[in-house]
């Protein structure tokens, strides 16, 4: 009897373990980037939401190196069962597997989308000294003196080298690259003189094109943002193909359950659409999304082809 009492006693405990709520213990966000970039600004606000919501610590660890993909091929090998995460930009998810010979994951079949969190324009900036006003006069600077242009970008593969790319290829115009590790040390060469102009991040450049050191032209969005409201969309100029944003998205690994994914889809899309949520993120230049799974996966598969494409023509790699 004690036999059969003690056998049914640890049945019973199995099912009640493998009935314990989502999440039952701490969950680990990986961001594969420094503390302090905006992808670890916006992981941070969620994670603080989530916690609220849900009743355990989400505790953001940053694994940077190799354009994003160390810290997204952790998330990607960890266990499936809702308790380690991945926040994560264009790089590792939708640009990377086209740039880098030997990818140690694969962000198709390896990871699966949660949400896509949020979007940026980036802005295309000069120098004032190249002596150009406006997008189409910079465009005829460009074509007028091909070999003479350079152009700055936080590396290779990066949202802000691709985005040139785009532009070289569509305008057909001929600049060179020159790539700088992160966004300070590129703006000070571009304050410097040393580069004449670059696609950044709003808030990387904003501060100088309001103190006349930089001139803005464009922003590549298809409408004007809200952070600087003065500077035309590629969209407004006649070019709508040369759209870029720079986003970021929550995602899982493979296999994760169903029912994970819908309760973090939900609570995350109700953390983000927060007002406070928004105001956090624009401060940083970044437009909330709060997509649902399927529109992320879609919107995945857009920018890889977009991507492939560019990077296809530009021959671009790294190794």
């Amino acid at each position: 009897m004690n036999r059969i009492a003690l056998a049914l006693l640890l049945c019973l405990s199995s099912l009640a373990a493998g009935a314990q709520p989502y999440p039952s213990r701490p969950v680990k966000v990986i961001v594969p980037y420094p503390a302090g970039s905006t992808p670890d600004i916006v992981a941070r606000t969620l994670s603080a939401k989530l916690q609220a919501a849900m009743g355990q610590p989400f505790v953001v660890e940053n694994r940077a190196g190799a354009g994003g993909n160390i810290g997204a091929d952790a998330a990607a090998k960890s266990a499936p069962d809702g308790h380690t995460l991945l926040v994560a930009v264009n790089g590792p998810i939708a640009v990377n597997k086209f740039l880098y010979k030997d990818m140690p994951y694969d962000p198709d079949k390896d990871l699966v989308p949660i949400s896509l969190l949020a979007s940026s324009p980036q802005m295309l900036v000069v120098i004032p000294s190249i002596g150009v006003e406006n997008f189409k006069e910079f465009l005829a600077f460009a074509r007028s003196n091909p070999g003479r242009l350079s152009y700055g970008s936080v590396g290779g593969g990066s949202a802000s080298h691709l985005t040139m790319e785009l532009f070289k290829s569509d305008a057909k115009v001929f600049a060179v690259h020159i790539p700088y590790r992160g966004f300070p040390p590129a703006v000070t060469d571009l304050l410097a003189g040393n580069i004449h102009t670059m696609f950044a991040i709003i808030p990387a450049v904003l501060p100088q094109v309001k103190a006349g050191k930089l001139r803005a032209l464009a922003v590549t969005g298809l409408k004007r943002s809200a952070q600087a409201p003065e500077v035309p969309s590629v969209a407004e100029l006649g070019y709508p193909q040369l759209e870029s944003l720079a986003w970021i998205g929550l995602l899982a690994p493979a296999g994760t359950a169903p029912a994970i994914l819908e309760r973090l889809e939900s609570e995350s899309v109700r953390a983000m659409q927060a007002a406070d949520t928004r105001d956090t993120l624009g401060k940083q230049g970044f437009d909330v999304v709060a997509s649902s799974r399927t529109q992320f996966a879609s919107w995945i598969g857009s920018e890889s082809a977009k991507w492939s494409k560019v990077i296809a023509a530009s021959g671009a790699t790294v190794d």
